[in-house]
């Protein structure tokens, strides 16, 4: 065994230490401040704790500062909370506690000490756990780490009554050792590592909800009770986590659904949308401002919904996609399934809209001179997902792609990238997002194509990356996912941040070598020779359904006035203003607006409280002088102060403001010429 081990440090530096030195150690002998702010050491970047003995290679000294302690400071506290419930509630088993996005959390079986059935916890519980965690944070104990025998540790955690860690003891490999972690008296079955002490975690934590979890995600298993809690480094950073929660919760785009009235979903039609009047009223709205960015450059198909699975055996989709898919066949054959006569062939209903695009485009002989062929669709496509994964508009079983595919040479591949990133991020400024990230995901492991191709489309791609941020003055931030791409080639991501500060990836442009070859597509070039085409898939919203519910959230129902369901609400304070507030609303409508009117028998503050809850941008006040002077009062969403204009001038202005942002642009655009 070596004497010493050789460091090196991030500057570079490399020093000789005894063998068995721990980072604790190393931490001293650099400052004795380092040691005390160090939780744990990096030995070629992965985490250890600072009692572990170093060996050669490098190494970082981690303070609690650094933003690899926040996973740290998330696993003690998730600690520190199983040690708070068994002294509040002796008797209480504890399972496992892993850190999660945001926080951590563990699993307890409590059972009550008089009727000995299930005693799950509740919220009310969660204050005074919060306190004991204090009590027992503000002790500082240590974290030591021993290594025992699978045998003591299987007979200690019996004698304590803990049948789901003796589960756990015999679950951990042969190979592994058998890691027990204290903190002064309590102690629990861990892999580590931990900070030096309890005190090391802070108070910037929370408990925020209970919820009922399977033991091992097993549903023949014992039910036992998961407490949720979040823990951050400083109380600064929580309160900010807290304030985005809050807001989001606010901004949750099915409160805020049944409130305008949008869209509602039931068991029958599980996660499918029922679009009410108003929500596809600004479904239609997207989908209309998508067409007109489209216009010119694309041409728009449609493919069938329900095609015979060969084309998708064809394609790949049946075989690696298959358990996201849905197969169909006729009623008859489904309940008759013996019937010779009836037609037992399966069909699929469509979970992507490429396959039937390179159809499109083989429809036909192209030439190198009728290149690029760009087909954009918006089709309604249908994936599986668990029950449980479904979530709104956000993730559903059924929706619109706004898809398109751009059949190219490799030659025009660039420029085409390019052109797709001008237009999406054109969109996306028009709904109001600024900060937008732009990443080229590089080969997978596992991939179709040569190396070469590979490296030639990865060459292109890096270099459109480069333009792309150059181009926008470094206001749109690029990176690289490496092994992130798709196995058919490599993609750009689009990830936009909304008001409250949460991403969300939205845009795609992927380049693809296997769908041309697999169904034979191909173009003659200017030698007269057959050439497969470069596929390249685009989306901007990527799923409509899912981008109208971010801008739901993101504009927490206050849609800009071009987008919103019902643009203006014309409300009386009198039914002698009545005659006038319907000439008001006619006259609006002829203008293009989406008008309702409210001549109800309430008085107007009721009027304006019940048209805010629906979040209608604008509310137009008619009263007997209004009438009179040929007048309005505008009031806005979320504003006490009231507008008067003449009835002429506010017909225009607002005309003008629900116009969408491209037909601005082009009214604009015909001004200045």
């Amino acid at each position: 065994m070596s004497e010493s081990v050789s460091l090196t440090f991030p500057d570079g530096s490399v020093r000789a230490f005894p063998a068995g030195t721990s980072g604790r150690d190393v931490a001293e002998s650099i400052s004795k401040s380092l040691a005390k702010k160090a939780v744990a050491i990096a030995l070629d970047g992965t985490l250890r704790d600072l009692s572990d003995p170093v060996v050669d290679g490098a190494i970082e000294i981690v303070t609690r500062t650094d933003p690899r302690a926040l996973e740290l400071i998330r696993h003690d506290a998730a600690h520190v909370m199983a040690e708070a419930v068994q002294e509040l509630w002796p008797g209480t088993q504890v399972t496992i506690g892993p850190v999660i996005e945001n926080g951590f959390y563990y699993d307890f079986k409590r059972v009550h000490p008089d009727t000995r059935e299930d005693w799950p916890f509740t919220p009310e519980d969660l204050p005074k756990i919060e306190k004991k965690m204090k009590e027992i944070i503000q002790r500082n104990a240590a974290f030591t780490k021993e290594v025992w025998s699978r045998e003591k540790a299987k007979d200690v955690f019996a004698d304590k009554g803990e049948a789901y860690k003796v589960e756990l003891v015999d679950a951990i490999p042969e190979d592994q050792d058998v890691k027990i972690y204290k903190q002064g008296e309590w102690f629990d079955l861990c892999r580590g590592p931990h900070m030096a002490s309890t005190g090391q975690i802070g108070t910037a934590f929370k408990l925020m909800k209970v919820a009922g979890a399977y033991w091992r995600g097993d549903s023949t298993r014992p039910m036992l009770t998961r407490i949720y809690g979040t823990a951050w480094a400083e109380q600064e950073q929580l309160d900010n986590y807290l304030h985005v929660l809050a807001e989001a919760e606010k901004r949750d785009h099915r409160k805020i659904g049944r409130e305008m009235d949008l869209f509602h979903f039931q068991e029958e039609g599980p996660g499918v949308v029922f679009w009410h009047g108003k929500g596809w009223r600004m479904f239609q709205t997207l989908t209309a401002y998508m067409r007109r960015r489209l216009s010119g450059a694309y041409q728009e198909v449609n493919a069938p919904q329900v095609l015979d699975k060969s084309l998708w055996e064809t394609s790949g989709h049946w075989g690696w996609y298959q358990e996201n898919m849905f197969a169909v066949k006729s009623a008859h054959a489904f309940t008759n399934a013996d019937d010779e006569e009836a037609d037992q062939r399966v069909f699929a209903l469509k979970p992507m809209n490429c396959p039937g695009h390179v159809q499109i485009f083989k429809h036909g002989l192209k030439s190198y001179r009728d290149m690029p062929v760009r087909l954009a669709e918006f089709g309604l496509v249908h994936r599986y997902e668990a029950s449980g994964a479904l979530h709104g508009l956000m993730r559903v079983r059924g929706f619109t792609q706004d898809d398109a595919h751009v059949f190219c040479t490799e030659e025009q591949m660039a420029a085409e990238c390019l052109r797709i990133n001008d237009l999406i991020l054109s969109v996306y400024e028009d709904f109001g997002f600024q900060e937008v990230v732009v990443k080229l995901s590089t080969r997978p492991e596992k991939r179709v194509g040569s190396d070469e191709l590979w490296d030639r489309a990865e060459t292109v791609m890096m270099g459109v990356l480069k333009t792309i941020e150059e181009q926008s003055g470094g206001r749109i931030k690029t990176g690289i996912l490496p092994g992130e791409g798709a196995f058919y080639g490599p993609k750009f991501e689009y990830t936009l941040k909304d008001a409250i500060g949460r991403d969300w990836q939205c845009g795609t442009t992927q380049v693809d070598f296997n769908l041309p070859e697999r169904f034979g597509a191909f173009y003659i070039d200017q030698s007269s020779e057959k050439k497969q085409p470069v596929m390249i898939h685009r989306a901007i919203c990527g799923s409509m359904e899912r981008f109208l519910g971010i801008l739901i959230e993101n504009f927490a129902g206050h849609m800009p006035l071009w987008f919103a369901p019902t643009q203006v609400v014309v409300a009386t304070i009198t039914s002698e203003a009545d005659g006038y507030g319907q000439e008001v609303a006619d006259a609006l409508r002829d203008a293009g607006l989406q008008v309702e009117t409210d001549f109800r028998n309430e008085k107007i503050n009721y009027k304006v409280r019940e048209h805010s809850v629906t979040k209608v941008p604008v509310i137009i006040v008619c009263g007997k002088r209004e009438a009179e002077e040929r007048t309005v009062n505008i009031r806005r969403l979320g504003s006490q102060d009231q507008t008067a204009m003449s009835l002429d001038d506010a017909i225009k202005a607002l005309s003008f403001e629900a116009m969408a942002p491209d037909l601005k642009r082009k009214l604009a655009g015909k001004a200045a010429a």
